[in-house]
């Protein structure tokens, strides 16, 4: 008997007075899968997590988490799931233990199972030497691992990450990454959202890419990028500041181009011929590398800026 979906979104529509956020969202997350929802600025990103939490009430469609709808399910769900805002949320007036165990006494749950499980989580997220030290002394990753463990203590099923690693350096963003692949080896089915493309690239079992409220793609990012980008990538600069190729030499030689600002980007699976042309002119500038989700990011979603937050 297949196994049924974990969470399930289906026709979601959201409008807020006239315009509308969600315009049929549909996907569907298995038990254990980390799924990342990508897109720019006003795409709808947080208004799905709103919606998944229940904070946000639907113009239309239903949420489904394991098979049963949202509404069905006492307190809306709440614990089925566990959610890492974008921002902690951390109480600074409690320790660092102290803010799991007041978190833990929200769902209901008994006082020795608590702190069993604030020590489990402590030590998960390599937290256990500050357990006893008031909030200030954590630095920005330590706060982010914390709003995780937090967000575990009544052992959800779905995770809920709303950018969760926006500010941390490389070193605290690895850190939690490898402790997110614990959870999805346990069998904890991660929602993820993010603006780091390199994050969602790593992590993600599958991707989908959401702009104006429309899930426009939906793959695994390996599929993503061999679906949308025709091969590898060259990037040319020129080093006077002037346009590359403004000869077009490039039409009609490579499977397609894109310009972007004072770059030329041209994609072919055999960029040779490309480079060696533009290596003999001293002006240029050449980085020929492999096509990555961020180029099929900015090729579903355009490059304008962004300013609207979603």
């Amino acid at each position: 008997m297949p196994t049924l979906p974990r969470l399930e979104l289906c026709a979601l529509h959201k409008n807020y007075g006239g315009r509308a956020v969600l315009q049929g969202v549909s996907l569907a997350v298995g038990v254990g899968e980390c799924y990342a929802l990508l897109g720019p600025n006003g795409a709808g990103k947080s208004t799905t997590i709103r919606c998944i939490q229940g904070l946000t009430p639907l113009t239309s469609g239903t949420i489904l988490l394991d098979g049963l709808p949202l509404a069905q399910w006492p307190a809306g769900g709440h614990e089925f799931m566990g959610v890492v805002p974008q921002g902690d949320q951390l109480d600074p007036d409690f320790t660092v233990e102290e803010n799991l165990w007041i978190y833990g006494r929200y769902f209901g749950l008994p006082k020795g199972q608590i702190r069993q499980r604030s020590r489990e989580l402590l030590a998960l997220m390599m937290l256990t030497e500050y357990a006893h030290r008031p909030l200030q002394v954590l630095s920005g990753g330590m706060r982010r691992r914390l709003a995780v463990a937090r967000a575990l203590i009544h052992a959800p099923r779905l995770l809920l990450l709303d950018e969760p690693t926006t500010g941390l350096d490389p070193q605290a963003r690895h850190l939690l990454w490898t402790r997110l692949r614990t959870l999805q080896r346990e069998g904890v089915t991660l929602l993820l959202t993010t603006h780091y493309l390199d994050e969602a690239e790593r992590l993600a079992d599958r991707v989908g890419i959401l702009d104006g409220g429309i899930l426009l793609a939906e793959d695994t990012p390996s599929m993503l990028i061999r679906t949308h980008i025709p091969g590898d990538v060259l990037e040319l600069r020129r080093r006077d500041g002037m346009l590359p190729d403004p000869e077009n030499w490039h039409e009609g030689r490579v499977a397609a181009a894109e310009r972007a600002g004072d770059t030329l980007l041209l994609f072919d699976r055999d960029l040779d011929p490309a480079r060696a042309h533009f290596a003999a002119e001293p002006q240029y500038q050449l980085l020929l590398r492999p096509a990555t989700l961020e180029d099929v990011f900015l090729r579903l979603t355009g490059r304008e800026l962004r300013e609207e937050a979603s």
